[in-house]
Order: C-alpha cells, then sequence, then structure tokens
C-alpha cells in the first residue's frame, strides 16, 4: 500500500502524523511512504530524516492525496482541504465528526473512508488512539490555565500554588479520565487545592489509591458541580463520551456566579465542549471572555508543544497503521473489533451511530458493508 502523510493545515498545527521509526516499519514490511515536504518540520523532524527512513517526500499536498491508498492525518481536514477527498481513500486521523457536520457531509459525498483515531476502542472500553494526545493536553490545562490566571492575561492574579501564609489557588477538574487524571496530578504538583468530579466512583477511587488524598474526589452531580466551580479559581473540563457531543456540564448560569478573572480549559472542546459558554479557538486567538470568566478553549491544544505529540502519537497508532496496510481496510476490521469502532464513514454512509445521532442523519452497520 502506499501511504502519504501531508503537512497539517489548521491553525498553528505543527504535528505530523507519523515519525522516522513509523516510516522505517511501513517501508520493512513492504509498503512505501510519501510525506510532503516540510511537513514534519514543526516538530522538529527534517525532510532528511524521513528520507533516511525510506520514505519520498513530495512537493505538495495534491500529489500526496492523489498518489495514496491511505492518507494519515494528525486533525480533520479543513474546508480547502476537502476537493482532495476522493472514492477508495483511506483517510486515518482524529476526525471529531460529532462535533462538525460540514467534515461529516465532506466525507460522505467523497466516498473515502474515514477512520477516527478517537473511536478506536477496546474491548474494556479505552481509547488507545485518544489516550496520549488527552494525556499530553490534560498536563497542559494546568499550565495554561496558571499563566491566564495572572493578571496581565485577564485572570484574577492567583498563583497557582500560593506562597508560605498565603491559600493556594483552587482548580476543580470535571472528568476523572485520562485527561482529566493528568490535569489534577499535574495541577495538585503545582500545589494548588484541587477537586475532581466524575460520575465513575471507581474512577474515583484510582484518583483516592493513586494520590492518597491529596487529590479531593467528590461524585459529579448538578449541585456539587454547581458549588465546587463557582468557588473555583480554575475549572477544566475534561468530560467524554466517545464518538459523541460532549455533553453541557457547566451552564451559562454557573459561569456567571464565578469570581470575576477566574478561568476556565474545556478539553472536550474538540467534541463540542462542556460549558455553555465554549466555543472553539485557535493557539492564535486562544482565549475570550464571558461574563468576567476567562475562556481558552483550543481545539488542539497538544499542537502547541508537536515534537512530544508526534512521538506519543506515532507510537500508538503505528500498528494500527501498519495493520490497515498490511491487510487492507475489509480485511483489517474483520481481523480487529476496536479498529473496527474507528470507521465512521464508508462509501458515502455515516456507520458510526453516534456521529448520525448528532447530526440527525442515518446511518449503516459497518459489517453491512464489508
Amino acid at each position: 500500500m502506499r501511504v502519504g502523510v501531508p503537512r497539517e493545515l489548521k491553525d498553528n498545527e505543527y504535528r505530523v502524523a507519523i515519525t522516522p521509526a513509523g516510516v522505517r516499519e511501513l517501508v520493512v514490511s513492504g509498503h512505501s511512504v510519501i510525506i510532503e515536504r516540510n511537513a514534519g518540520a514543526g516538530s522538529s523532524i527534517p525532510d532528511t530524516d524521513f528520507e533516511r527512513a525510506g520514505a519520498s517526500i513530495v512537493p505538495d499536498a495534491d500529489t500526496v492525496f492523489s498518489e495514496a491508498d491511505m492518507v494519515l492525518k494528525v486533525k480533520e481536514p479543513i474546508p480547502e482541504e476537502f476537493h482532495r477527498l476522493r472514492e477508495g481513500l483511506i483517510l486515518f486521523t482524529y476526525l471529531h465528526l460529532a462535533a462538525s457536520e460540514p467534515v461529516t457531509r465532506a466525507l460522505m459525498e467523497s466516498g473515502a473512508a474515514g477512520v477516527a483515531y478517537e473511536t478506536v476502542e477496546l474491548p474494556d472500553r479505552s481509547l488507545p488512539l485518544l489516550a496520549p494526545m488527552s494525556e499530553v493536553a490534560g498536563r497542559m490545562a494546568p499550565q495554561a490555565g496558571a499563566k491566564l490566571l495572572e493578571r496581565e492575561h485577564g485572570g484574577r492574579g492567583v498563583l497557582l500554588g500560593g506562597v508560605s501564609g498565603v491559600r493556594p489557588g483552587r482548580v476543580v477538574v470535571i472528568g476523572a479520565g485520562m485527561s482529566g487524571m493528568n490535569a489534577a496530578w499535574i495541577a495538585q504538583g503545582m500545589e494548588a487545592e484541587v477537586v475532581i468530579l466524575d460520575k465513575n466512583i471507581n474512577k474515583l477511587r484510582d484518583v483516592d489509591r493513586i494520590h492518597q488524598g491529596k487529590i479531593l474526589t467528590l461524585a459529579s452531580n448538578r449541585l456539587a458541580v454547581e458549588e465546587v466551580v463557582t468557588d473555583a479559581d480554575l475549572v477544566i473540563g475534561a468530560v467524554l463520551v466517545p464518538g459523541a457531543v460532549a455533553p453541557t456540564v457547566v451552564t451559562e448560569d454557573i459561569i456567571k456566579e464565578m469570581k470575576p478573572g477566574s478561568v476556565v480549559v474545556d478539553i472536550s472542546i474538540d467534541q463540542g465542549g462542556c460549558f455553555e459558554t465554549s466555543h472553539m479557538t485557535t493557539h492564535s486567538d486562544p482565549t475570550y471572555v464571558v461574563h468576567d470568566v476567562v475562556h481558552y478553549c483550543v481545539g488542539n491544544m497538544p499542537g502547541a508543544v508537536p515534537h512530544t505529540s508526534t512521538y506519543a502519537l506515532t507510537n500508538a497508532t503505528l500498528p494500527y497503521v501498519v495493520a490497515l496496510a498490511d491487510h487492507g481496510l475489509a480485511d483489517a476490521v474483520r481481523r480487529d473489533p476496536a479498529l473496527a469502532k474507528g470507521v465512521n464513514v464508508l462509501g458515502g454512509q455515516i456507520v458510526y451511530e453516534p456521529v448520525a445521532e448528532a447530526h440527525g442523519l442515518p446511518w449503516t452497520a459497518l459489517h453491512s458493508l464489508i
């Protein structure tokens, strides 16, 4: 199979969908890899490193999309890339289709197969290809929030860790999944007061066991959310429903009651966001203010640390990339039910039910098409 990797076009997105090690694995397996010129530059991976690993460098994205059987990306295609999608192409990337009807329809109309990193799901319901970027975003969230709490960025002027004799900042993390656990861990390491909420008591037990009481755990319900959020300096939203739109956990009425200059960081924004006042922002214009609360809702947070993120992502995706290249889409998903759950669009039809539900569109069971 011929595998193509274009340069990412999303605002301030410097990650690339493969590393030289990934190229070498594919080439040794008998496949060829074409990479757009300078696709890895933002991740500090020069073209020469890819060439030494066995890839061919091509001048533009049009060549990548037209010549490849499977295209690997980091983020969903943006409108200026829609025309490159075509029947017979496998697109393997973060798609987040439940939050974007335009991308969903573009894939359907093109006839391309859309395989989403974020919906590949193991039998234990874990999400192996979402995990590395959730880990990065979770660890970044307290850093971003701490900076925004500084007065010059519109914050309350609170140092998260406090100082001797002065109370530290109060951080609330909503969701105890991969990103939420990492956010709470880093915030606690910064010596903030940290509360984490989740509906799953077993996840909260894990937090208690690991952190031995240094992070307060609370069962999530409407009253608990209202009470802790309105008293917080920094609130990090890390709620996930795999492949579906994130639920609204913090309403605008709660935002109105927060302290002026407090900060919210919405890690869930790729799936629509869990704050009612959230809308997606970019690294070049990352914040806005609603009811005197600073909102940070960047849709590709890990793109700010592309070198780390690129290697973490390829470590996770490579076995699935090799499987698709070795066996083709139909046989690969028959062999691996986890990978089958990653297929969102095939042959012009939605085959992942939560995406269809999000947009009020019909869906077809994958097994009926392969």
